[in-house]
């Protein structure tokens, strides 16, 4: 019974993702577009580049990651929590900065404001889980991102 409950509810996830216009080739379209963008960035790229020497298998994980999550795909095997732990400098302005140009990715290559909406939150959500785990863990203290709520205030006011 799980297992079957399990299947359909990917299934929906799959359906609702497609509606939006959400599809496997324009996740890999903004994971490319995506990431060329964080390389070249003058706060992130120094960052992304001194741990990542070899872009093509990290591309391919970020891209089932991603279909992980807005497809649910499940090819995703991975603890993003440990790869975020092991960077020792990673701080609360780099979560923001990486929602901003993730966010101005977005429309370059999602079909419809509601895919946009769809995959910005979901990435909000993640950055603030990731920031406020390596605050418990590294820095002994709670002290979540809450990027997403200040992300969704800047966007009120544009």
């Amino acid at each position: 019974m799980t297992h079957s409950y399990t299947i359909a509810a990917r299934e929906e996830k799959a359906a609702n993702a497609a509606a939006m216009g959400i599809t496997e080739e324009r996740i890999s379209q903004l994971v490319e577009r995506f990431y060329e963008k964080i390389r070249e960035d003058e706060m992130l790229g120094p960052v992304f580049n001194a741990i990542i020497t070899d872009w093509p298998p990290h591309l391919a994980r970020m891209k089932a990651f991603w279909t992980s999550i807005a497809i649910e795909s499940g090819r995703f095997r991975g603890n993003p929590m440990v790869k975020h732990l092991a960077i020792p400098d990673i701080a609360r302005p780099h979560f923001t900065h990486w929602l901003k140009l993730f966010d101005e990715t977005l429309p370059e290559v999602m079909p419809s404001a509601a895919a946009c909406q769809f995959l910005s939150e979901r990435a909000a959500r993640i950055a603030d889980s990731l920031m406020t785990g390596i605050s418990i863990h590294r820095d002994g203290q709670l002290e979540g991102l809450a990027a997403g709520s200040e992300k969704k205030e800047t966007e009120n006011v544009s």
